[in-house]
């Protein structure tokens, strides 16, 4: 009878991305469980793994510390586990790479790139676009792994490398106001220089960075991959001569992925493509009720117009995704904290909704510089949408925007004078994607009573037209 993992077979070859990506999700990494006779993923806890043969075994080490992918036996789950195997080989074929290398966390993952693109290499130059992950942005900032950093628009790359410069790094959509950067313009920027691109927020199904030029492809994958907020863990897709550095990284620092969580993220895989695009389209109805409440000053979603400059959602993204950030009126802590429904909780990608303050929270430990080039203001909240129904978020976020404005125009009216208090606040005019159509029940989004209120706290008089005829276009919106 047939062992459930042997360890003498090469790995299997990376299949062509024929497939379409539901179908790759599904079956990616399980090409041999028929053969093997089993049905779920075999989940392996071994730390240790016994060989008679210890001349082997040694060789196998020496393999191992080489960055070899695979040996004649794992030794020792620190260099190889099956099942962690097996969810680096499923990424991979999402991504559409030769290899990819699973780690504790992504900023391990992270980590893990700085160390073998630039330590290894002697080149400690790193070249950066801003916004990132308020993570990544601390540490290329606080140089503690010895590295330098210059801060660059997406347009300046190829004037900052430098003869050290060992790697260039960019997140699209970017951490948190969803900027999106040319991930192929930067490339060519970069010329002989790898980039580094971050792939949280589109995940595979919306975006394969690998296809555009891009050295690194990164994945927290405790986000959209595990997609449930039980599992943490990272992973890097790229090719396999720059895996064997990654892997030795790896090994040397501990970093390594726990076979459960490799077990989630591969089990996590095969919905990746159904949770993402149900979300996306909750996301896509969000941003454009919340483009035209009274209590937003601005939203940030590359789905609505003005969002996408450069037109890359259709031609680098194959759809705006499921992140909205935005910027409220009111205080923007206090619209959190009168929410029922949405989870107040860092970390995205989670099937429930989740919303948090960046300037709090994600990008606290970000320089005043880095987060006024990335647009974090102390009114900005990023939301992960998940996949409940549209409109319970939406009437959860309406109530708590209503009450977080009217608490603010209550104080502004009783400390200044009628003079003093500020006009209603000029709302953008709204023009809907054309793939993204209205709710039919939009209209309902802000009630017209609210509009009363605001007219009544700030002196303002009656308003030309509802938020709510604003909403469903039965009135125009004010310019």
């Amino acid at each position: 009878m047939r062992t459930l993992f042997t360890r003498t077979e090469e790995r299997p070859k990376i299949t062509p991305m024929t497939y379409a990506v539901d179908t790759r999700a599904v079956h990616a990494g399980r090409a041999d469980l028929a053969e093997l006779g089993v049905h779920a993923l075999p989940l392996d806890f071994s730390t240790t793994y016994p060989m008679h043969d210890q001349v082997a075994a040694g060789a196998a080490l020496g393999a191992f510390a080489d960055g070899a992918a695979t040996a004649a036996t794992p030794v020792y789950q620190r260099l190889y586990n099956p099942t962690t195997a097996r969810f680096e080989q499923a990424l991979a074929e999402l991504e559409g790479t030769e290899a990819a290398v699973s780690f504790a966390s992504g900023m391990a993952a992270i980590t893990a790139v700085l160390q073998a693109a630039c330590l290894m290499s002697d080149r400690r130059h790193v070249v950066a676009v801003r916004p990132l992950y308020g993570g990544t942005d601390h540490l290329l900032s606080i140089g503690l792994l010895g590295l330098t950093v210059t801060w660059v628009d997406q347009d300046e790359v190829a004037r900052a490398i430098r003869p050290d410069t060992g790697l260039v790094v960019v997140e699209t959509p970017g951490n948190p106001t969803l900027g999106l950067v040319d991930i192929a313009t930067v490339c060519i920027q970069a010329g002989d220089v790898p980039v580094l691109v971050d792939n949280t927020f589109a995940t595979p199904v919306l975006q394969n960075p690998a296809r555009l030029g891009a050295a690194y492809v990164v994945h927290s994958g405790t986000k959209y991959l595990g997609g449930h907020g039980d599992v943490l863990g990272g992973v890097v897709a790229c090719a396999e001569q720059r895996a064997g550095a990654l892997r030795q990284v790896r090994i040397l620092t501990g970093a390594v992925l726990h076979p459960l969580a490799g077990y989630l993220l591969h089990r996590g895989l095969a919905t990746l493509p159904l949770r993402v695009r149900a979300a996306q389209a909750t996301a896509a109805t969000l941003a454009v009720r919340l483009a035209v409440h009274r209590g937003i000053g601005k939203v940030h979603y590359p789905g609505l117009p003005g969002n996408d400059p450069r037109g890359l959602v259709g031609r680098q993204m194959r759809g705006p995704g499921a992140m909205i950030a935005f910027e409220t009126t009111g205080d923007a802590a206090a619209v959190v904290a009168a929410l029922r429904l949405i989870t107040p909780a860092v970390s995205l990608g989670s099937v429930d909704t989740l919303i948090e303050h960046p300037a709090l929270l994600t990008h606290r430990l970000v320089d005043a510089e880095g987060k006024q080039t990335g647009g974090i203001t102390p009114n900005l909240l990023r939301m992960s949408v998940g996949l409940e129904d549209v409109d319970d978020l939406w009437a959860d976020l309406d109530q708590a925007l209503t009450a977080a404005t009217r608490a603010t125009l209550a104080v502004a009216a009783t400390v200044a004078s009628p003079e003093q208090v500020p006009p209603a606040p000029v709302l953008p005019a709204p023009v809907l994607p054309s793939a993204v159509p209205a709710a039919p029940d939009a209209a309902s989004a802000v009630p017209a009573a609210f509009d009363d209120e605001f007219a009544a706290l700030t002196g303002s008089g009656a308003a030309s037209a509802t938020s709510a005829q604003a909403v469903n276009g039965s009135a125009p919106v004010p310019a």
